[in-house]
């Protein structure tokens, strides 16, 4: 298989001493990244708080990890030089949206006239996967038969549970808040690259948008590069659990495009019932039980997990990426950055800890796990 990739990663800049949001950190941070991200893009992200990192474009996963080592370490040492840390989650545990401001640039601030509360309150980063591959019409199909693992790419990389210094109950609590904002969610069914091209001039003919930058669903085309992206995904504290999504993300794609070319995808769940299994994977993560068509039950997702990788073991071969994949196995016997947050603040509160400090307990976990493995 003939394919490149690259991952987006967004990161929340922390007080050191407070373990809160630096609601407006030093721009030095931004022009070491600048300066020292060679082949990468690190940028400002929606919120000063916010930092994004690009990585170059990857011909091998093996690449890829190299690759986000390099853009985390860039990351960590410009904050660690200007008394900033730096957190690799979807949502900081006690933060709040009141207080922060957004990043001066003119997309911003249409976006913020335009739809007000629903995009301030946008306290949340998250994980973009691109994947270059096959031709246009190929990558939509493929696309839409991608929709049916989006609950699973939700589970695993889940790191959004504590919000304002409330346990929300969910696992990925970050989706929660793009339902307040339009063209979000599980794309429509797609057929063709003319078919996308179509939703574009419609949304287009009324006004609603300038291009498809603006459709944020789950999984949708680029509009700048010729990618399926996929942004379901939080951001993992681990970097390796990112390493073992894209490799997964890569092996689906593999495995897919073989069965277009015999034209033999397999059967689309229906939107709703995508939609359903991806709210049982925001609420209950690896605990969920998803609806599995093929036997018309509900299955443990990680039974659904295991039987999926057994059979990627030969795209994991085609791609070279078989200990990447094994990742996987990994993150389901131990559980995602949501269960090790959940587990950390309830430790912490049984040990007679205040609320406020078994919330900076997990702001100083997220804090450790995003520089492991990681040489700063």
């Amino acid at each position: 298989m003939k394919f490149t990739i690259g991952v987006e990663e967004e990161f929340f800049l922390v007080d050191p001493a407070t373990r809160d949001l630096i609601s407006q950190p030093a721009e030095a941070i931004f022009e070491a990244c600048e300066r020292n991200a060679g082949p990468h893009r690190i940028v400002h992200e929606f919120l000063n708080s916010q930092i994004e990192t690009n990585t170059k474009v990857c011909t091998s996963i093996r690449e890829l990890r190299d690759a986000l080592h390099e853009t985390r370490r860039i990351v960590l040492n410009a904050a660690h030089d200007h008394d900033a840390a730096v957190i690799a989650a979807s949502m900081h545990p006690f933060a709040k949206w009141q207080q922060q401001s957004a990043t001066p640039k003119q997309r911003y601030e249409e976006f913020e006239m335009r739809m007000q509360d629903a995009v301030r309150r946008l306290l949340v980063s998250g994980m973009h996967i691109h994947v270059s591959f096959g031709d246009e019409d190929q990558r939509i199909r493929v696309m839409s038969t991608l929709r049916n693992y989006m609950p699973l790419f939700c589970v695993l990389s889940a790191s959004s549970p504590i919000v304002e210094g409330r346990q929300t109950g969910f696992r990925s609590f970050r989706l929660n808040y793009f339902s307040g904002i339009p063209r979000t969610g599980v794309p429509p069914d797609l057929n063709s690259w003319s078919e996308y091209v179509q939703v574009i001039e419609e949304m287009q003919s009324f006004g609603f948008i300038n291009d498809g930058t603006e459709l944020w669903w789950d999984i949708r085309p680029s509009a700048k590069y010729p990618t399926i992206e996929l942004r379901i995904c939080d951001t993992c504290p681990l970097v390796e659990d990112a390493v073992a999504l894209a490799a997964l993300y890569v092996c689906l794609i593999q495995h897919l495009q073989t069965l277009d070319e015999r034209d033999a995808l397999p059967r689309q769940q229906s939107q709703q019932l995508i939609q359903e299994n991806r709210w049982q994977a925001q609420r209950y993560g690896i605990l969920a039980f998803l609806a599995d068509p093929t036997t018309n039950n509900r299955r443990l997702v990680s039974e659904i997990a295991e039987e999926l990788l057994s059979s990627l073991e030969a795209s994991a071969q085609i791609c070279e990426c078989e200990a990447e994949l094994a990742l996987i196995e990994s993150i389901l016997a131990r559980g995602t950055s949501a269960d090790r947050q959940f587990d950390t603040m309830k430790l912490a509160e049984l040990d007679g800890a205040s609320e406020q400090a078994s919330l900076r307990n997990v702001v100083d976990l997220l804090i450790a796990e995003t520089k492991v493995g990681i040489d700063v």
